[in-house]
């Protein structure tokens, strides 16, 4: 082997392991941007039910935001209690988040309004299901609100996702 081949190898080899150095460091870049971590400061109270304060996600990553979605299914029907509505807007958001190509996991936010009080359990219940498996809970707000656009509607609920890239 001549002196400027040897140095030749020498050099790609180096390129080599440079380029393993750049992709496991963006490979440990891209874990750390899709992680999600809970936001509950010592500070303040704890959380009085099954969510968190706040969430921090990477940098990147694309927001998904529903509209409030009711329990209003495909073929324009609402169901009469508040326990299958709140189901349907659960079913509503899979189906949105589906198609932007993300589902509960990415949730960061989820904010939902009742028309009473007595609804809370059967909104919780809903909720906590269709959150069950999520790692990271997201951070969530219930307002009882008058009413909606129609009688019969007793939830809506909204969440906010980041669709990592």
């Amino acid at each position: 082997m001549t002196q400027l081949s040897c140095i030749a190898t020498t050099i790609g080899a180096c390129v080599a392991v440079m380029w393993l150095h750049i992709t496991v460091q963006n490979l440990h870049l891209k874990v750390q941007l899709i992680m999600t971590n809970a936001v509950n400061p010592a500070t303040i109270s704890r959380p009085f039910g099954n969510y968190n304060h706040g969430i921090k996600s990477g940098p990147l990553g694309r927001l998904v935001v529903t509209s409030g979605q009711l329990g209003l299914a495909l073929d324009g029907t609402c169901a009469s209690d508040v326990r299958t509505q709140a189901e349907q807007c659960f079913a509503n958001i899979n189906a949105i988040l589906s198609e932007a190509g993300c589902g509960p996991r990415d949730v960061i936010r989820l904010s939902a309004f009742v028309t009473d009080r007595a609804y809370f359990a059967d909104y919780m219940a809903a909720r906590d299901a269709w959150l069950e498996g999520v790692a990271v809970l997201p951070a969530s707000t219930l307002l009882i609100v008058s009413g909606f656009t129609r009688e019969e509607f007793k939830v809506e609920v909204e969440a906010t996702a980041v669709l990592q890239d």
